[in-house]
């Protein structure tokens, strides 16, 4: 083929209806399109048989992880420029259906299965989660899924996150450090729960200790931390050794349902709680609620996503589920808020830091691309991609308002219905 660029260049339009935003460049070193747009390289014939076999964002995703595609220029504005196609367009079966119904879409489909070669299937990457949907956020398949996303090795998450060892939102301000803006989101947390020395602090998803250390540390609390994570236990305990907070933190490997020792002065759940599940909210939500005890505070640190007018046609999203977060959903942040009231909360505060977030995953980004040969090393080239594919998109759908991230405060209050919070709202303290 003489000039491979401009035939899948002029096919896609021709499939789509609608000019490519970005370059492409072919196997054969041709290219097609805005000279000064990111290009999209196809390495190999290979990225358009995926392409074909499973259309829209999961082929897209299977060739970036393959090896397949690669992307020449600014990842975040190709990104941006390619969710008009992808992401915006749902492509869905019933969206494909439809396309295909066009003859010119039909003749397109036709021409790149000639371009694409033989037209078997190629297998899916092996980092690809392979599972059964019938049974949903069990203790075992929350354990699993946990496992497939934190148990990729310490060693690359210091990579990715840096000293803190903080995998949420930083909380910036001018001129400040990834470092010191996550010192900020851990202080900002204690704070809003009010805690004091000598209270019980359960941190559920605690990660790898930071905000257990922090909170002992600082505030002189006893605090119990439960991860679904061998991998991030081990780590964390370790940690809690070297600061010699043996006496104030407890780390277990322990599903949320399965605790017991309550109550608690305060919960901190953060990043956690989109590994959930829809039907399990209420659950979870009642489980925290009570392991309070009355006027105690939970602070709920979770990724929203937009509503949508008909919530029952929500999916989960096909890249972030079989290659990043299994069976992790997102929910409104109004929904949220609901199913914490329907467990008896009160809730006091609510407070979006969208961008904060966008901020975060663009330097995790830049921490992973400044040491990308190690990190290859360290979690093999296709699971590396993943990584920086899934931080690089997500900062763009938080900067674009596709999804936010909030922090829902809430309390466990007595009957009385003295809550202890001050009467000034974002005055944080015991009241």
């Amino acid at each position: 083929m003489a000039d491979a660029a401009s035939r899948l260049k002029s096919l896609v339009e021709q499939l789509l209806g609608v000019p490519l935003p970005v370059r492409i460049r072919a196997w054969d070193g041709s290219t097609a399109g805005p000279p000064d747009a990111p290009a999209l390289v196809v390495r190999n014939r290979r990225a358009v048989r995926r392409l074909l076999w499973k259309p829209g964002e999961l082929g897209l995703a299977r060739a970036w992880v393959a090896g397949d595609l690669e992307i020449e220029g600014d990842l975040y504005v190709a990104l941006d420029l390619m969710s008009t196609l992808v992401w915006e367009r749902g492509e869905d079966a019933r969206s494909l259906v439809q396309m295909l119904r066009d003859p010119r879409a039909r003749a397109a489909v036709r021409g790149l299965v000639k371009v694409a070669g033989v037209p078997l299937p190629p297998a899916p990457p092996r980092e690809e989660v392979r599972r059964s949907r019938t049974r949903l956020h069990t203790r075992w398949s929350d354990r699993r899924a946990i496992s497939h996303h934190y148990d990729v090795g310490n060693d690359f998450y210091e990579i990715v996150l840096g000293p803190s060892m903080v995998y949420s939102c930083a909380y910036w301000e001018d001129g400040g450090t990834l470092e010191s803006a996550q010192r900020d989101k851990l202080e900002l947390v204690c704070k809003k729960l009010g805690l004091t020395s000598g209270q019980r602090l359960l941190d559920v998803g605690c990660g790898w200790g930071s905000m257990a250390i922090h909170a002992a540390r600082e505030y002189g609390v006893s605090v119990v931390g439960i991860t679904l994570s061998q991998e991030q236990a081990a780590y964390a305990r370790k940690r809690v050794a070297d600061a010699g907070l043996t006496d104030l933190v407890e780390i277990r490997v322990q599903d949320y349902r399965d605790v017991a020792d309550g109550p608690y002065d305060a919960i901190s759940s953060i990043g956690m709680a989109e590994h959930v599940g829809s039907e399990r909210y209420l659950e979870y939500a009642e489980d925290l609620y009570r392991l309070l005890k009355p006027g105690g505070r939970l602070l709920n640190h979770q990724i929203a996503r937009r509503p949508q007018r008909d919530e029952s046609a929500y999916d989960l999203d096909e890249f972030i589920d079989a290659y990043v977060f299994p069976d992790g959903e997102l929910a409104p942040l109004g929904t949220t808020v609901t199913q914490l009231e329907r467990a008896g909360f009160e809730v006091r505060d609510v407070e979006s830091i969208r961008e904060h977030y966008a901020l975060t995953l663009r330097r995790w980004v830049a921490n992973l691309e400044a040491d990308w040969r190690r990190g290859l090393a360290l979690a093999g080239p296709g699971r590396a991609r993943v990584w920086r594919l899934y931080m690089a998109a997500c900062a763009v759908a938080f900067e674009r308002n596709r999804i936010g991230v909030n922090q829902v405060l809430a309390v466990r209050t007595p009957e009385s219905g003295e809550s202890g919070l001050p009467l000034r709202a974002r005055t944080w303290g015991t009241g």
